[in-house]
Parts: C-alpha cells; sequence; structure tokens
C-alpha cells in the first residue's frame, strides 16, 4: 500500500463525502485539501507529483519527470483542453502536476495558501492557481510548462470525450500514454462507470462506497497489517472488471446492445450515426 499522511487539526473539516456535481459546497471544500497537501510537501523541500484520485497509470510518471533530458521548468502541468476565458493564459489541468521545490515555487504555493478564499468566491482551485501562475511567472519568474494538448503521454477529459482516435489506441494498447485522467466529468458514478468500460477497474462491487472498517467488521480484520489483508482480499481484483454502460464511449469492449449518453449518438466502434435504440452488432 501506500504510506499515508493525516493531521486532524488541518484536515477534519474536510467532508467526507463526494461532491454531487462539479463546483458544489463539497466539492470547494474537498479542494481546500489540495491546497494544503501540495503546500506542505512543497514547503518541505520536496520535489513532489500531485493527482487526482481519478488518475490511473500505465507508467510511472516519476520515470518521465525524473529524466534529465526533460527541460527544466518549476512547475509541469497537464493541458486541461478547455479554453474558457478563466483558464487564461495557461489552461493548466490543476489534477495532475509536478513541482521542483525552490524558492519561487515554494513563493507560490505559500501565496495560494493565503489565497485559498478565493476557492469559495470563484468556486475552482484550478481558476485560483491559474491566476497565481501568471502573477508568479511575470514577478517572480516562475517557469510554467503545460504538456500539449496534442501530446500522447497525458491525456484526459478532452481526449475521451472529443478524440476517438485517441481513445482507439489507448484501449488497444498502442498509445504512448503515462497517465490517465478522468477530467471532464460531472460527477463520481460516470467516472465510475468509464473506468469500468475500460477495463480500468479493480474494486469488487462489495467494496464501492464502503468505509475500511464496515469492510473488516466481522472478517478479522484489525489495525494494522491484518486488516490491509482483509482489505486486498475482500476488495480487489487481479482482473479488471469490465462493464458496458454506454455504446458511445471509449470501451476495452465493444458494447453494441448499452445505450447512448451523448447526444450525438455515434458509437465508438463504429463511424456510423446510430439513432437511440438502434444496435450495430
Amino acid at each position: 500500500g501506500l504510506a499515508t499522511f493525516y493531521e486532524e487539526k488541518i484536515m477534519a473539516s474536510i467532508p467526507k463525502s463526494e461532491a454531487a456535481v462539479y463546483g458544489d459546497h463539497i466539492f470547494i471544500s474537498v479542494m481546500f485539501a489540495k491546497v494544503l497537501c501540495v503546500q506542505l510537501v512543497n514547503e518541505l523541500g520536496y520535489d513532489l507529483l500531485f493527482q487526482d484520485a481519478d488518475v490511473v497509470w500505465y507508467k510511472n510518471p516519476l520515470d518521465y519527470f525524473h529524466d534529465r533530458s526533460l527541460p527544466e521548468f518549476d512547475i509541469y502541468f497537464q493541458d486541461d483542453g478547455s479554453r474558457q476565458e478563466r483558464y487564461a493564459p495557461y489552461s493548466a489541468n490543476t489534477g495532475f502536476y509536478y513541482v521542483r521545490s525552490n524558492d519561487r515555487t515554494r513563493h507560490l504555493f505559500r501565496h495560494f495558501l493565503y489565497s485559498a478564499d478565493l476557492i469559495n468566491v470563484w468556486s475552482s482551485h484550478q481558476q485560483v492557481l491559474i491566476a497565481l501562475l501568471a502573477e508568479h511567472n511575470s514577478l517572480m519568474g516562475l517557469s510554467v510548462k503545460i504538456f500539449p494538448k496534442e501530446m500522447e503521454e497525458f491525456p484526459g477529459g478532452l481526449q475521451f470525450h472529443r478524440k476517438k482516435e485517441t481513445m482507439k489506441k489507448i484501449m488497444s494498447g498502442d498509445s504512448t500514454a503515462i497517465i490517465f485522467h478522468m477530467s471532464w466529468t460531472s460527477n463520481k458514478d460516470d467516472k465510475l462507470k468509464f473506468f469500468q468500460q475500460m477495463g480500468e477497474w479493480y474494486l469488487n462491487e462489495q467494496c464501492v462506497g464502503k468505509l475500511a472498517n464496515e469492510i473488516t467488521a466481522g472478517k478479522g480484520g484489525t489495525q494494522g497489517s491484518n486488516s490491509d489483508a482483509v482489505l486486498i482480499n475482500h476488495c480487489c481484483s487481479t482482473e479488471p472488471l469490465i462493464t458496458c454502460h454506454y455504446q458511445d464511449k471509449p470501451s476495452k469492449i465493444p458494447c453494441p446492445d448499452s445505450p447512448l449518453i451523448d447526444g450525438k449518438g455515434k458509437s465508438f466502434y463504429t463511424g456510423f450515426t446510430a439513432k437511440k435504440g438502434e444496435k450495430f452488432w
């Protein structure tokens, strides 16, 4: 498993339930944790990779960032893909980024911590951080790298929802993608369905949405390694749990009998336009 850190004085107010939709009050409260966890590690002098929980690895991304041939910047971001004015000038996706610890980034994340009230006002962690990136680039010489959205190594919601050929390469294993980020998706239920369909879901159904102590109760689980073993044996599958949900979204296997979710009505596995209820197979 992974080593984790929890400080009750700092994190106790963070909601334990998920947001219903992007930008609601739970979403905004959870965004504060995203500020804290990066600022604390950065302040201690460590380079770090931050990622949201909806990121899967095909390869270890740290190998990419530790490669000495990589042009050196203070901070690297996945391209969000959205070109809304509020994300200008960088369109950085703040759910996957790598930070080098130095005086410039420490000043950036201290400023971000002190500006956390703006997240409540703007309902967006991303918008606030992008504004600070522009300010610190201008005033402090902070160097910022946004990986271009055409780059195959760091795909996300843009590719999932709009770049069919890119996703076909990922589904067939022919892509050079290092990670995949299920961004551009409005809620946890849809993210879970999309990951199941992509063949990137390994959690058994009986453990979905359950707390660890609810799972281990009555199964001999106590604190420590025994509890971990119970969780792993009961919850984790060694094979992907592939389930079809929508024929017009990327999938590891054809899903011809599944409904359409988007109004455009194009099956992922054909170039033909479908009407709702029509089958291709």
